[in-house]
């Protein structure tokens, strides 16, 4: 059987980022002594992007990816007018719920009315393009904010809803109790302008302290 292949690395930007941000705080730049090379995820842009945010909201990165690699099966899936045009039955038997048949759907409709289009969306600083996302129904901060650190490439959006950002932060920083939304988004100031680097640091130290495979990701 051949070796998986090699995850990428960091761009150059950003591997320059991340030696800003380890010499900001000490504690983040223990995490790929521990735990490797930080692999660089990401997810593709427009439509998919979204649509992949939408079905791994709530469930595992595990369920999340084996529910995408399905759906992306079923021809047109992938684009905002054959999404439109596929059944109910065919996206069920993907995987997605109802409310996430409907949100998908809300999603396709936004894209082919023209009220949000990807590349007016790229040129947003990060609190206008969170908004704009956010507007659509199904589609919340967190959604946006994975949106735009893993398709768009952002290094200074930090989902602070996300748990288990809390749970690495907590054991990262030996807190006595998983901060809440509002605790972290505070514990994550000081490493502005680099917030979303170092949230893809802590997901690495979380999937290293609890041996998940590197299969169990965001689906891409």
């Amino acid at each position: 059987m051949p070796a998986p292949a090699p995850s990428p690395a960091p761009p150059a930007p950003a591997r320059a980022a991340l030696r800003r941000l380890v010499a900001l705080d000490a504690d983040l730049g223990t995490i790929e002594r521990r735990a490797g090379k930080l692999p660089w995820r990401t997810r593709p842009t427009g439509f998919p992007g979204l649509l992949a945010a939408i079905v791994g909201q709530q469930i595992s990165n595990q369920a999340a990816g084996a529910i995408w690699r399905r759906l992306r099966s079923l021809p047109g899936a992938e684009t905002a007018a054959g999404l439109l045009d596929l059944p109910d039955e065919a996206l069920r038997a993907a995987g997605l719920s109802r409310p996430k048949i409907l949100h998908a759907r809300a999603l396709a409709a936004a894209v082919q009315d023209g009220t949000l289009d990807f590349d007016i969306l790229a040129g947003l600083d990060d609190e206008a393009a969170i908004a704009a996302i956010a507007a659509v129904r199904g589609l919340g901060r967190w959604s946006a904010e994975v949106y735009l650190l893993f398709a768009l490439g952002r290094f200074d959006v930090f989902p602070a809803g996300d748990l288990a950002l809390a749970a690495a932060c907590a054991d990262l920083k030996r807190l006595p109790a998983r901060p809440g939304p509002a605790a972290l988004r505070a514990l994550a100031e000081p490493w502005r302008p680099y917030r979303a680097l170092a949230a893809r640091l802590l997901w690495h130290h979380w999937r290293h302290v609890t041996g998940r495979p590197a299969m169990d990701e965001p689906p891409a």
